[in-house]
């Protein structure tokens, strides 16, 4: 899609891709469940573990706005990534009452295994793929590729 006549995507293009993010979001779902059961980390946890790897640190109301759970869930969250060792509790300089997260190493190892882990599933499915098939081969692939490694 490389010259202006193909800057816009129809809308049969966008349900493919649609069709895509939904079967690749299976995909990496059923890629990272022996991993995270493993390690004893759920999906929310894991989800607050990839999004505490981009930021330096945030606030648990932040976190439980961003999770979009009570701060007393988010408080159990954080507690049990706190056991595992993959996250850190302190309070903030400015204000000794807010309780800020960080992640630890060991779960930046955790989140950059799984991501390494995913982009190593997609880039497999993509390499089937060549320019001119569509976006629904490439949902075709993924929803093979997810039925593949199921249980």
């Amino acid at each position: 899609m490389s010259n202006a006549s193909h800057d816009k995507l129809t809308a049969a293009e966008v349900q493919h891709l649609a069709d895509f993010v939904l079967f690749s979001q299976r995909s990496c779902i059923l890629r990272l469940s022996p991993a995270l059961n493993q390690g004893k980390v759920s999906y929310p946890q894991f989800f607050l573990l990839a999004y505490l790897a981009d930021e330096d640190c945030l606030s648990m109301s932040s976190i439980a706005k961003m999770m979009g759970h009570s701060t007393a869930a988010a408080t159990g969250m954080v507690d049990k990534l706190q056991e595992l060792g993959h996250l850190k509790r302190f309070t903030a300089a400015a204000d000794r009452r807010k309780i800020m997260v960080k992640i630890t190493d060991q779960g930046r190892e955790l989140v950059q295994q799984m991501r390494n882990n995913i982009a190593g599933d997609l880039a497999a499915m993509m390499a089937q793929t060549t320019e001119a098939e569509s976006l629904n081969r490439a949902g075709k692939l993924v929803t093979r590729h997810a039925a593949a490694n199921q249980l």
